[in-house]
């Protein structure tokens, strides 16, 4: 039986762990004592409940090792069934585990007799002749759950040797017309080498790495290799055409995966695996240049980084077989959430905020440990006006989770609208922090900086600014995102002290900048709200709440807002707001918006990557 920790234990726990932290002067209210982090509410003080991670990476590995008939593993205290196959690697363009046997984990172990159940002829990656064998296991929990798709690799034909395996990975990332990065993470250090464009580049022994790949040239197919230790695994990638060439190209956007109902692969612990891995083979099908995701890839909302990782980790298995070939740029959404929640003797919550240590706990940190995002100049809101303490770091890090990239004459802006993200804020300001759908200040100079720039820019012809939460809900979040029910009165609140601008009013300086000071952006590209839909911003759209005080929006030009939310996450039916007749082609089926660019012309088709039916087809410019 697995151990319940009582609410008091895990108390109990934080007051050791809690006693160091240095709170940021950002919050407000939270301190330390020598029973640890608290809230301090009401003249009530609440407690840090300690983050316990139900899973970690390390325990799920299995702790293999080789024996004389194959390989025993052992996961501690889980609970369970391992099912476990043969992935066939080089016989395959997308090597899956084929999955073949089931065996109930006996006190949280497995042994796997190689000799027997992969003798021949079941033998097909013909392992006894090469004696190298990569397996693939699936964990599922005493409920069904599945938790974890893994992989040992091993040597031998009896006795067996444990090897590192590549658990995830490889993927491509940061893609230019001249450069790629490769990169990949090892159930155990190992030395690698990457062999491309008749060149070989060897990574120093680690568990985690990223290969930059430079002096490729434009719109080519370049075949990959990964070698480490006596495995290899063989891929492509297709570079950037020339900036500005106007080579017709597909991209495709989603958002919105977290696991769902309905068992099997919709609820791989965090992710629905099943509609995600049939939105990267359309996408991969229809020969898409890259996919863009934006936010809530995981259930999260979690307390520890350890367990976030195995939620990102499946994630990123789920489309691993299409990452090979193809980049996927990820943002972060509010269900990357990751604090300190503080809570009643009951257990309640009565505060949420983003973890810190910034620098290594925070929800940004641990979204830049598990992707390879570009880096931009934006570094966090220390230096706004706002900041409290000049000389401390008071917000976390917007490395990775604010950016821009271009693809031939398309750039796609990514926002992050939950940035230090404090869940509870809505509700009760106590503890100041970021609020749900918000830019703040800093990050709303570097959007008008960065698309003033790309304004210049006679190679770009449309831009995509993309962020989580919708400028206009339709179905879910009408009582948040960039709305909240018609109440400007929510902002987010530092030092105790609540931000100028509220939250209507940020929208309509957001979409200013997009508006008015810009001809090139064609769309935002928006999630959250689990269903798909599009609604083209004109000026004869009501977006305000009645007797609305402030100055209005001068909508100049239209603008769409595309609304994705459609990747697998539990549904959401439309409501009716101000801007209701304009909202187009509602739809709760799973979606992915394919976008086709040819020179100045962008079509757009919105597919249901279950049946492949067409749900929507527009031409966009």
């Amino acid at each position: 039986m697995k151990k319940h920790i009582t609410f008091l234990s895990l108390v109990l726990v934080n007051m050791i762990f809690a006693q160091n932290i240095v709170v940021p002067k950002s919050h407000s209210n939270i301190k330390n004592d020598e029973n640890g982090l608290f809230l301090e509410d009401n003249g009530q003080r609440y407690y840090a409940s300690a983050g316990k991670a139900r899973y970690s990476l390390e325990q799920l590995f299995g702790n293999p090792q080789g024996t004389e008939e194959g390989v025993t593993m052992d996961f501690g205290d889980f609970e369970g069934t391992i099912t476990y196959g043969l992935i066939p690697y080089g016989k395959a363009p997308h090597p899956l585990p084929v999955f073949r046997f089931v065996k109930t984990l006996e006190s949280g172990k497995a042994d796997i007799n190689i000799k027997r159940d992969f003798r021949y002829p079941y033998d097909f990656v013909d392992w006894q002749k090469n004696q190298i064998l990569s397996i693939g296991y699936r964990l599922a929990d005493e409920k069904g759950m599945v938790v974890y798709d893994g992989e040992v690799s091993l040597t031998g034909a009896g006795p067996f040797s444990l090897a590192p395996s590549i658990y995830e990975g490889p993927f491509i990332n940061l893609l230019t017309d001249a450069s790629a990065t490769i990169w990949f993470s090892t159930t155990q250090p190992i030395e690698v080498t990457l062999q491309i464009n008749d060149e070989s580049i060897t990574s120093p022994s680690a568990t985690h790495h990223e290969i930059a790949v430079s002096n490729l040239k434009p719109d080519t197919k370049y075949e990959y290799s990964i070698k480490y230790g006596n495995f290899t695994q063989e891929y492509h990638l297709k570079t950037a055409p020339k900036p500005g060439s106007k080579t017709p190209f597909v991209f495709a956007y989603t958002s919105d995966s977290r696991h769902a109902s309905g068992g099997g692969e919709r609820k791989i612990y965090g992710a629905n695996a099943y509609i995600m891995k049939k939105i990267a083979a359309v996408a991969y099908a229809n020969d898409a240049a890259f996919m863009q995701f934006s936010g809530d890839l995981i259930n999260g909302y979690l307390q520890t980084n350890a367990e976030t990782q195995v939620q990102y980790t499946n994630w990123k298995k789920a489309v691993e077989p299409f990452w090979h070939y193809m980049p996927f740029q990820v943002g972060m959404g509010n269900h990357e959430a990751l604090g300190h929640i503080f809570r009643d003797s009951t257990g309640r919550s009565k505060g949420f905020v983003d973890k810190f240590p910034y620098d290594t706990e925070s929800a940004e940190a641990s979204f830049a440990q598990a992707f390879v995002n570009p880096i931009s100049t934006l570094k966090s809101e220390d230096g706004s006006t706002y900041d409290p303490s000049p000389q401390t770091i008071d917000f976390p890090s917007y490395s990775e989770n604010v950016f821009h990239y271009r693809y031939d004459n398309v750039a796609v802006v990514v926002l992050n609208s939950d940035y230090w993200y404090a869940p509870s804020l809505s509700r009760n300001t106590a503890t100041s922090g970021g609020l749900h759908g918000y830019i703040m200040d800093n990050q709303l100079e570097w959007l008008e900086n960065t698309i003033l720039s790309l304004e210049k820019d006679d190679t770009i012809d449309h831009i995509f600014v993309t962020q989580h939460t919708p400028a206009f809900p339709n179905g879910g979040h009408s009582r948040d995102d960039m709305w909240y029910s018609g109440n400007n009165e929510k902002r987010p609140f530092v030092a105790g002290k609540p931000l100028e601008k509220g939250i209507i009013e940020r929208r309509d300086q957001y979409l200013n900048i997009l508006i008015n000071k810009s001809k090139k952006v064609l769309a935002i590209l928006t999630g959250d709200e689990h269903n798909y839909n599009r609604l083209k911003l004109t000026d004869e759209v009501t977006i305000y709440p009645e007797d609305y005080p402030h100055e209005k929006l001068n909508v100049s030009r239209p603008i769409y807002q595309i609304n994705n939310g459609a990747a697998g996450a539990p549904y959401y039916a439309q409501e009716v707001l101000p801007w209701s007749e304009h909202t187009k082609a509602f739809s709760v089926e799973n979606a992915v918006c394919l976008f086709y660019v040819d020179g100045k012309t962008v079509k757009m088709k919105v597919v249901n990557p279950d049946t492949l039916n067409l749900i929507d087809e527009i031409v966009l410019r």
